[in-house]
């Protein structure tokens, strides 16, 4: 991300990413095309015309340059457009721009979202999500699992406490699976992801996942969702097996 070298100038300079919330790293990165001597490069961060870093940096013998700014403190309380300025011997000036999001303007919401169980009635779910809002959360038995509908207005992400009661991810030996995670892209694509589960006892086990601005639709596929779509299977099954029997047996006496 960012600019390339500017006209006549030796110096070029871009960002890791064009988007940045608080607590993240900001590596800034370039190339001088002609190093002088031991020059060093001058490096200004701006907000609005304010300084908020300045820093030497000194060039590699390969000519490239990397500086890290953590984005943490009393300097970092606006959200906007930041602009970065390096500037090499006389008159070598290049600059970029990234967006910056603190945390004060980042949606976080901690609640209880009330699940539709079926025949089982409801159940609670613990969650905190940032960076969005959901909208539902609701069980399919064709999974195994639970869908959650959200709103991500910003690249976020959503911790969720699953009851063990109610869901689950279980191996033949009963020690834990892990669970399928697929997320629903803004054109519409099913992108299998990774989570952290930073919590397991024998009630919960709590799964953090993060998810990318536009996303609509969080899958989380397990082997096991509330025992009445079990027994309800079981008994479909059952009943299946019984009407072949039977058909058989009726076919057999019509030959005799």
């Amino acid at each position: 991300m960012g600019t390339v070298f500017a006209n006549t100038s030796l110096i070029s300079v871009q960002t890791d990413n064009a988007t940045y919330d608080e607590g993240d790293t900001i590596v800034i990165s370039g190339q001088i095309k002609i190093i002088v001597g031991e020059t060093p490069i001058t490096l200004q961060l701006f907000k609005d015309g304010n300084m908020v870093e300045i820093a030497q940096i000194n060039v590699s013998k390969d000519g490239n340059y990397s500086y890290p700014i953590l984005a943490q403190g009393s300097m970092w309380q606006n959200q906007g457009e930041y602009v970065v300025k390096v500037t090499y011997g006389e008159g070598n000036i290049a600059e970029t721009v990234f967006f910056y999001t603190p945390d004060s303007e980042v949606l976080t919401t901690t609640d209880t979202f009330e699940v539709n169980a079926g025949s089982s009635g409801t159940f609670d779910l613990d969650y905190t999500i940032r960076g969005g809002t959901i909208s539902t959360i609701s069980i399919d038995e064709n999974i195994f699992g639970l869908v959650v509908d959200i709103d991500a207005s910003d690249e976020g992400k959503i911790v969720l406490d699953l009851p063990r009661k109610y869901i689950d991810a279980e191996k033949q030996n009963g020690k834990d699976e892990v669970f399928i995670i697929l997320i629903e892209k803004q054109n519409g694509d099913l992108i299998e992801t990774t989570y952290n589960e930073e919590t397991s006892h024998s009630e919960i086990r709590t799964l953090t996942i993060d998810f990318e601005e536009g996303d609509s639709k969080i899958q989380i596929i397990g082997t096991y969702v509330i025992p009445e779509f079990g027994t309800i299977v079981m008994i479909i099954l059952t009943v299946g097996i019984m009407a072949s029997i039977l058909l058989t047996r009726n076919k057999f006496q019509i030959k005799i």
